[in-house]
């Protein structure tokens, strides 16, 4: 897949995760975040949240890894930024998905969206190319 091939409008591959308290703490002690709201309910809940939520850095880490599953191994992510909104609260499916909205020399601009019961999670969009195979 290379550039000129992709043109703006096309959509990505939906992709769906299901957030379990495994999932949300084994991610956050991974990205070496230990602060309690991401592992301890029972802190979590006297910090006015519903329940253990999924850390930035997660978040971070799936979009990415969602902007390669579509575009490969020889993918070079650029940029990427991203916007919270909805927490992602455990036992929640987040569905991803994504669109192309922009294509010049070579760099691709993706907008990424993961969505939850709640609502919009995390807001991204990132730039990235796409090399040649070997």
């Amino acid at each position: 897949m290379s550039a000129p091939a992709i043109e703006i409008g096309a959509k990505l591959p939906e992709l769906k995760l299901y957030g379990d308290p495994t999932f949300i703490v084994s991610t956050a002690i991974a990205t070496r975040d230990y602060q309690d709201v991401h592992h301890d309910r029972d802190k979590a809940h006297a910090k006015g949240s519903k329940d253990i939520f999924v850390n930035i850095l997660t978040d971070t880490g799936l979009v990415q890894r969602y902007i390669t599953d579509w575009a490969g191994p020889n993918a070079v992510i650029k940029t990427i930024g991203l916007r919270l909104g909805v927490p992602w609260y455990a036992y929640d499916t987040v569905a991803f998905n994504g669109k192309v909205t922009a294509v010049q020399d070579g760099l691709i601009t993706l907008k990424i969206v993961g969505s939850n019961s709640l609502g919009d999670h995390v807001i991204a969009i990132a730039t990235v190319t796409i090399g040649e195979t070997a």
